[in-house]
């Protein structure tokens, strides 16, 4: 007799697909160093099963929870799993993104650059494996494996070229701040299983997320749940001040690996912190909001400051990931304080706009962080100092670029604009709210926000110009060569999903009323059809629409009579010729505006948010140097005195462990001396 296929929603599906992708992991241990065998055939095997998760994912969409309990790990604490339309979307996150990463990283491995291929195989997938089960995960003891699994074995990947001194550094402050985070999460779920409680009463089943769920938190106990939830969380998603690790890990981590991080990784982190405040609590406080909403804007702003300023790509690109980060932690604010005023209509928006700034911000930041992967490969140089010029030798990447920068910076068509365009309208369409302080602050903080959008726009600018456009600044830049087949169809995955997250956002928004009406008991499903799939207006169309395809079309048409203009009724003819050198015909790559020159503006600008080292040369040098350095502010202040403070207490230790036996003895004369006149008190 066959057995039964279960749907497609089923949740046995993504299990299996996880099963899958461990097993692809430990074939790479068959042949470790057989660099065809891995990259040629486990990688795209990889990519063909995040493809299939993301079609799965995608039909789970609206179904009804399903639960599985798995008999894994210790006696009596049996793993629980569950699939919802919140943790189906960001398995839809996940395949998606990986389908096209880990094509990219097929082509982007080469022999002798760190950990064997083989092995990395097999922490990729172990990596892809577990963020799986951490969105599936359905009770504490479950969820803490598959995150600690996911911190692990991104450590390892983060560390991959393990002989550089640099990047061991950067992977232990990764693993460190993030098991801060672990602490934190653990300890949240503690508070949410006890419901505040000194002692559990049911038994191993206290554990679950359906026993949070239907526990009752006072308004004291369910406070220190979220808390702790986004201190935790926030230490994974790069929330200030637990951002450090962030700038320092992404450059250290090979591309592919920082386009998984920072596309999904990032994203378990706003997962997690919307599991516990909008399903495992059921009743939040306004300050909640604004205090996420206050962390968000700072994280924003910040990271939009630092990434302005700049001279390394990958670093640019980390902070404009907390940039990132930061805009979602403002929507999920803004959401809770509309849910705390029983305001779900504009809950559901703000909360759109976070789901779908996450799907942007997945396909936008993985493309961009895999184009510096191939600029890497191709110049071995990551200083926007020494680039330049390069649209001319690596056209693909440099088109592909172009795409990515247009959807960071928020530009229409592209999807960037679409979910920052969502956020600005939670901000615009806030009514009177019943309370006096938030009214005086929903306007500053959709400034700031606007703000923000504009330095990341900036910092885009900045980006692609100094990489792409001009002369080159180092001679070698003309040996460069443009990408691999297997890049190219990697990073062409990730511009196509860019392209169709921005045309479409009324079927994007449609998908998404599945996640917010379970959570908030409203959404904007509705709204949406009933102006059609070419008119996107959240809440009114006679206040704010937009129509993506008609924006497009005019483009085209603009680009198009301009160029039927010029061709046919002014010279007909084309004429190529040196651009415009301001009447001096001998300029040099040194005379373009450097990286540094670039963001001196901003700099001067916002200076109080740098540290800035100045190295300034005088009349007597005979070899000048003019040298800046820029740094951030919070190492010094919350850091650095930690590190000093476990040193000293690390140095007592040691003085106490002086192995004389002389030295114990008079420890343990002293401490029964002690013991006996206590007593004897």
């Amino acid at each position: 007799m066959p057995l039964p296929i279960p749907e497609l929603f089923s949740i046995d599906w993504p299990l299996s697909l996880v099963v899958v992708w461990l097993l692809i992991g430990g074939a790479g241990l068959l042949a470790p160093r057989n660099l065809a065998f891995v990259g040629k055939t486990l990688y795209p095997l990889g990519a063909l099963v995040g493809l299939a998760l993301a079609v799965v994912a995608f039909e789970a969409l609206g179904e009804a929870p399903q639960t599985r309990v798995l008999v894994l790990g210790l006696p009596d604490l049996p793993f629980h799993l569950r699939l919802d339309s919140l943790s189906a979307l960001f398995l839809l996150l996940l395949g998606g993104t990986s389908a096209g990463i880990s094509i990219y990283a097929a082509g982007y491995l080469r022999s002798g650059e760190g950990t064997a291929p083989g092995l990395q195989c097999l922490e990729y997938h172990l990596f892809l494996a577990s963020m799986a089960l951490v969105l599936l995960a359905d009770d504490a003891y479950a969820f803490m494996v598959a995150w600690e699994s996911m911190a692990f074995s991104s450590f390892f990947l983060v560390t991959s070229d393990h002989r550089k001194p640099e990047i061991r550094r950067a992977g232990y402050l990764y693993l460190l701040i993030a098991h801060v985070g672990a602490i934190g999460i653990l300890l949240s779920f503690g508070v949410l299983q006890s419901g505040g409680a000194l002692s559990a009463s049911n038994g191993v089943a206290d554990y679950t997320f359906a026993h949070m769920r239907a526990t009752d938190h006072d308004a004291f106990w369910a406070s220190a749940a979220f808390g702790l939830a986004v201190f935790g969380f926030g230490a994974k998603a790069g929330l200030l001040p637990l951002h450090v690790w962030l700038p320092e890990a992404h450059p250290a981590a090979p591309s592919p690996v920082s386009a998984m991080m920072s596309g999904v990784m990032l994203k378990t982190a706003i997962y997690g912190i919307l599991r516990v405040s909008f399903d495992l609590l059921h009743h939040p406080l306004w300050w909640w909001g604004v205090l996420v909403l206050a962390l968000g804007l700072i994280t924003a702003l910040f990271g939009a400051v630092f990434s302005a300023v700049q001279s390394d790509m990958k670093r640019l690109l980390a902070y404009s990931s907390i940039e990132n980060i930061g805009l979602l932690f403002v929507g999920i604010g803004l959401a809770l304080t509309f849910r705390s005023f029983d305001m779900n209509t504009l809950a559901a928006l703000a909360l759109t706009a976070v789901l779908y700034h996450g799907l942007n911000h997945a396909a936008f930041k993985s493309l961009l962080f895999l184009c510096t992967g191939s600029v890497l490969h191709a110049t071995r140089e990551r200083s926007l100092g020494k680039l330049g010029g390069l649209i001319h030798h690596m056209p693909w990447v440099a088109w592909l670029a172009l795409l990515g920068v247009l959807a960071s910076a928020g530009l229409p068509p592209l999807n960037g604009f679409v979910s920052e365009w969502l956020l600005l309208q939670a901000f615009l369409f806030t009514p009177g709210l019943p309370h006096g302080y938030i009214n005086m602050l929903i306007p500053v903080a959709a400034a700031a926000v606007a703000l923000t959008a504009a330095i990341a726009g900036y910092a885009m600018v900045k980006f692609f110009g100094i990489v792409f456009l001009g002369q080159p600044r180092e001679e070698k830049l003309t040996l460069a060569h443009d990408a691999g087949i297997l890049e190219r169809v990697g990073m062409s995955w990730l511009g196509i999903l860019c392209i169709l997250l921005g045309l479409f956002p009324v079927f994007v928004i449609d998908k998404l009323d599945a996640v917010t009406r379970p959570l908030l008991g409203a959404g904007l499903g509705e709204a949406v059809r009933a102006q059609g799939w070419l008119l996107l207006a959240p809440i009114n169309a006679d206040r704010a629409s937009y129509e993506p395809l008609v924006f497009l079309l005019m483009i085209v048409a603009v680009v198009a009579l301009t160029f039927l203009i010029v061709r046919r009724f002014w010279h007909g003819r084309v004429r190529r010729g040196a651009p415009w050198d301001c009447g001096f015909p001998l300029q040099t790559a040194r005379m373009q505006d450097t990286a540094e020159g670039f963001g001196q503006p901003l700099r001067q600008v916002f200076e109080p948010f740098y540290r800035l080292t100045r190295e300034l040369p005088t009349s007597f040098d005979k070899l000048p140097r003019y040298r800046m350095v820029v740094e951030d502010h919070f190492w010094y202040w919350l850091y650095l005195p930690v590190a000093h403070v476990a040193d000293f207490g690390s140095r007592m230790v040691a003085f106490l462990q002086q192995g004389r036996i002389s030295i114990y003895l008079l420890f343990s004369f002293v401490t029964l001396v002690v013991l006996l006149f206590l007593v004897r008190g």
